[in-house]
């Protein structure tokens, strides 16, 4: 069971990924904080594969360019 959820917590991390590229390598932060949670978030910018940049208007959450 731990396993299955391990599975889907990074297949849950790997479409927020997938979806950042999609929309061009940046994102406003809260508008995937009511499709991802929390940790999924957390875990791409721990493996540094995002990164979260403040614009003065809000943050963006962006693709780092050596991934």
């Amino acid at each position: 069971m731990a396993k299955e959820a391990n599975n889907d917590f990074k297949r849950r991390a790997n479409h927020l990924l997938r979806s950042i590229q999609l929309c061009g390598g940046c994102v406003p932060l809260h508008r995937l904080q009511f499709q991802f949670s929390d940790p999924v978030i957390q875990t791409l910018l721990e493996k540094e594969l995002v990164q979260v940049q403040n614009t003065g208007r809000g943050f963006l959450l962006e693709i780092v360019e050596d991934f």
